[in-house]
């Protein structure tokens, strides 16, 4: 129940992060373009364009990212190989700029950036470990009742001669 639920609710945040990025990336990008300046002889053209190029970019990272959460809390099995490594460079990213943020825009934006890694995380470790052993290929073994049982400590022999 509580790994849904945090599925769904870093699904929400992610799509609502990917909505605020995309909006600030197009008022950067509005903003480069009607102040026709140039920085250091760049292209003001160019720089706008990239603006745009990447506010769309980091948004449809963030929706991949909101819809393996889904799909993990849908299915309530962890994310693939593919899932986890998506939502590993996402929490990482979150990591990198919270530590960026708190000196340039401060406390709140470093807060929200923190609970967005933390709800990240949370997807990648609420999960048990037998869950995640089948997902490398072959099936999770499972321990035999007609295994004979161990021998005590002090029958142990050593293998090698």
């Amino acid at each position: 129940m509580v790994r849904r639920l945090v599925a769904g609710l870093a699904a929400v945040v992610l799509v609502a992060e990917a909505a605020v990025l995309v909006l600030v990336h197009l008022v950067l990008g509005r903003t480069t373009a009607n102040q026709s300046m140039s920085i250091a002889g760049s292209d003001p053209d160019l720089m706008s364009t990239a603006t745009y190029g990447m506010g769309a970019g980091m948004g449809a990272f963030l929706l991949l990212c909101a819809v393996i959460a889904v799909l993990a809390a849908l299915r309530d099995r962890p994310p693939g190989r593919f899932g986890r490594v998506v939502l590993i460079a996402a929490a990482v990213t979150h990591a990198v700029l919270g530590m960026l943020v708190v000196g340039l825009v401060g406390w709140i934006a470093f807060a929200v950036l923190m609970l967005i890694l933390c709800l990240l995380v949370l997807i990648l470790t609420l999960y048990p470990a037998a869950a995640r052993q089948g997902d490398g290929g072959g099936p999770v073994e499972e321990a035999r009742d007609d295994a004979p049982p161990p021998p005590p400590f002090g029958e142990l022999k050593p293998t090698n001669p």
